[in-house]
């Protein structure tokens, strides 16, 4: 395994397997954000959202969005995969994280699941009390940790 894969995988050890984050979407210059329930398996982050909604809207318009939380920001292409129930994996592991959500919303007929593909992750990071950017390129599967110096 190379360094990246080993640092990518700790990253997602220490993430687990659900958050709450703040998901960032655009369409036509105009950008929105809300607070969203987030499963990640595998290195891919899933979340669900009603048809109706202005991030379904935007997201059908331009793919790419962004999760953000505490010190972690996550770039990615976002793709619809269906309704939240008919993805077993994903069913399970969400009423497990998020039983209120999942028992009001998630088998509404007009939720809808999305898969995000990461594609850019930094994550802030204090080694004796000085500032580093761990930064995930995965397109290349690239790692790099550098210092912040402000220069």
């Amino acid at each position: 395994m190379n360094d990246f894969q080993r640092q990518w995988n700790t990253f997602l050890a220490e993430f687990g397997e659900s958050r709450k984050m703040v998901l960032s979407t655009s369409l036509n210059n105009h950008v929105t954000s809300r607070m969203m329930s987030i499963i990640q398996q595998d290195g891919i982050f899933y979340f669900q959202t009603d048809k109706t909604f202005r991030k379904y809207y935007q997201l059908s318009g331009n793919k790419n969005a962004a999760l953000c939380m505490d010190n972690i920001q996550i770039e990615g292409i976002c793709k619809e995969i269906g309704h939240p129930v008919e993805r077993e994996e994903f069913s399970v592991l969400y009423q497990k994280c998020f039983p209120n959500s999942f028992h009001n919303y998630s088998m509404l007929k007009n939720e809808r699941l999305f898969e995000m593909i990461p594609v850019y992750v930094k994550r802030w990071i204090y080694r004796s009390k000085r500032p580093f950017q761990e930064i995930f390129d995965l397109q290349a599967h690239e790692y790099s940790m550098l210092e912040y110096k402000g220069e």
